[in-house]
């Protein structure tokens, strides 16, 4: 039986990430350079050490990692001003709580950044429980962030369900042993996902409570 719902957050309840991908396509574009989606994607949903890393090699050391974090933060923000939550994300929050289930969020991203978004969204009061980098030494694909919102959440791994959008994020769910329910975002969708109970298109494909008793029925 499912007791609890987590989600992640970026990409999934806001697509933050296809506008982090835009960002980074066009300040190389103005050099020159071309950003592949797919070279992209696969840094999607993890720590951003490995992604500057590659990013300051294309852009031939021409910022620090500082200044290259500043700049891409201005112009991501910028692009950030007409904010909306992806569809069907207010719609599965309110059917959870609606179905009696406990909701948590898991997050690679630092907890300041999750609950502005979810503040404005007028999302937040929705989560019982929120998991962020800040919360512990290694984030997805390490399990640490699931592990951490079941155990808060009261829950057995198996009695949980978690949405994502990226691979290192279904690899982190799995690991952790809750059901995982991918919903790629335009950016995500050029990923390949290893392993996962169910991959739709949008959250409006289905609705939660359809969502549960098709997993049900898997088991």
């Amino acid at each position: 039986m499912i007791k609890a719902v987590v989600f992640d957050f970026d990409g999934l309840i806001i697509d933050t990430e296809s506008v982090w991908y835009e960002v980074y396509r066009e300040m190389l574009e103005d050099r020159g350079v071309d950003l592949p989606i797919a070279t992209f994607a696969s840094y999607v949903g993890t720590d951003a050490t490995a992604l500057y890393d590659y990013l300051l090699q294309q852009f031939n050391n021409e910022f620090t990692k500082e200044e290259l974090a500043q700049e891409s933060l201005r112009r991501h923000q910028e692009k950030m001003k007409s904010l909306v939550a992806r569809e069907g994300v207010a719609e599965y929050l309110a059917e959870a709580k609606e179905l009696g289930l406990k909701i948590g969020l898991a997050s690679s991203s630092y907890r300041d950044w999750v609950t502005a978004f979810l503040k404005e969204l007028d999302l937040l009061h929705y989560f019982e429980v929120i998991q962020t980098r800040d919360d512990v030494e290694k984030v997805k694909p390490d399990p640490a962030l699931y592990r951490n919102a079941i155990e808060k959440l009261g829950v057995d791994p198996s009695e949980a369900l978690a949405f994502e959008d990226s691979s290192n994020g279904a690899k982190a769910a799995m690991a952790a042993g809750l059901r995982c329910v991918i919903v790629p975002n335009p950016l995500t969708k050029h990923l390949s996902f290893e392993r996962y109970h169910l991959h739709i298109e949008s959250m409006k494909e289905k609705s939660l409570k359809e969502v549960i008793q098709y997993l049900c029925i898997e088991d």
